[in-house]
């Protein structure tokens, strides 16, 4: 599988100056970190959820996590069980599923990263015995409500469920509790997530943050015209979190950004966040009109928010989160060549240098461990052309 890889070859050289390096459920966890994207989630309770998930994964979808948890009832987690055991089977067994008109389109992309979101440890040690052979699919386990002492239960299951399936899983906890959230214990909290993780570290691939736990915690539900940079209390968790898990010296994760609820229009209060520029006349005029009737303007800010506070990646509910948050993962041309600027051989003593673009100074130490993680975003999401902006590449991915 690759990043944009359900768009036709011809596009997609047009778009990037360095195309997305294809990757498999095998390749390195660091890769595979990276690589994540936009996550949909899908209930485990879904009718004919293999034909959901191989038609995400033709419209460029690579990550899914089919969910036991919140998303539903408490009543249906057996029969979502059942489901998610039946729909291996058919994902294992079936032809992939072909929209009308595909026949055009790249070859079948086969079945994304695939995840599941349990309830207890129990679960992950059952559904793993359960899938059988199936369990190939699987790439692991999303572990709810994750802290030190819960989180020591999740890991040992996940290390049982690896020994039953005969290879790799990985844990994706999400970082939700009150715990985490409230000032007087975070501290600890964290300093305990830290520590259980790094006993795990090679089978932590990501954390992933549980915003809207945090803002239920006060009652608090943010509009589609605020981020969740905006709520202040939710801010500040993401910021300690970063401060703690986040680090570039080796002992931080890959963390993604929140989920964003919105996805049918309603009465606006505030004015689009979307400025015309770099919208231009005709169809990407079209395209703003149509971002901004779906309360999209939000999403793309705190896409750009997430990155520019060290979250790569995102929670999605609805497919049509799934391009934007991937077009604006893409590196620009501008940021590959600062990033290989810095990390030339003959430059590993430090110094300043000018940009190739002459627009602003690269100092080669502090903005080393920014280019590495840029070079890794290119591998994964690939680098536009030069004179290609995320228009184009939201664009092209809509159209797919």
């Amino acid at each position: 599988m690759r990043h944009f890889g359900h768009i036709p070859s011809e596009v997609r050289s047009g778009l990037f100056h360095r195309e997305p390096v294809e990757f498999t459920a095998d390749s390195p966890a660091p890769t595979l970190a990276v690589a994540l994207g936009a996550t949909l989630y899908s209930p485990a309770t879904r009718p004919r959820l293999a034909d959901a998930v191989r038609k995400q994964a033709a419209r460029g979808v690579v990550s899914m996590v089919l969910c036991l948890e919140d998303s539903i009832s408490d009543a249906d987690v057996e029969a979502g069980e059942a489901n998610l055991v039946r729909e291996f089977r058919e994902l294992a067994d079936g032809p992939a599923a072909r929209e009308p008109g595909a026949d055009d389109r790249p070859a079948d992309p086969g079945v994304p990263l695939l995840f599941i979101r349990v309830r207890d440890p129990r679960q992950i040690t059952d559904l793993t015995t359960r899938l059988g052979d199936t369990v190939g699919l699987l790439s692991g386990f999303v572990l709810p409500k994750f802290t030190e002492a819960r989180g020591s239960a999740f890991l040992e299951a996940l290390t049982q469920a690896e020994r039953i399936a005969g290879r790799r899983l990985y844990a994706m906890p999400v970082l939700e509790s009150p715990e985490l959230l409230h000032l007087e214990t975070r501290a600890e909290t964290l300093a305990g997530i830290a520590a259980i993780t790094d006993k795990y570290r090679d089978r932590v691939l990501a954390l992933r943050l549980g915003v809207t736990d945090f803002c239920s915690a006060y009652g608090l539900r943010r509009s589609p015209d605020m981020t969740a940079y905006d709520v202040k209390v939710v801010a500040h968790v993401i910021a300690d979190v970063v401060n703690v898990l986040g680090r570039a010296d080796g002992t931080g994760f890959t963390i993604t950004g929140p989920v964003w609820e919105y996805f049918r229009p309603g009465e606006r209060i505030f004015k689009p966040q979307l400025r015309r520029s770099p919208f231009l006349e005709g169809r990407a005029e079209d395209l703003r009109t149509s971002l901004i009737e779906h309360d999209m303007d939000g999403l793309l800010r705190e896409i750009e928010l997430d990155r520019a506070n060290g979250l790569l990646g995102k929670t999605c509910i609805h497919p049509t989160h799934v391009v934007p948050v991937h077009a604006l993962s893409v590196v620009s041309h501008e940021e590959w060549s600062d990033a290989q600027d810095i990390l030339r051989p003959e430059r590993d003593g430090g110094g300043v240098l000018r940009s190739a673009y002459t627009n602003k100074m690269n100092e080669v130490k502090p903005h080393r461990a920014w280019a590495e993680r840029t070079l890794l975003r290119a591998d994964a999401f690939g680098v536009a052309r030069e004179d290609v902006g995320f228009v184009e590449l939201l664009t092209a991915g809509l159209a797919g």
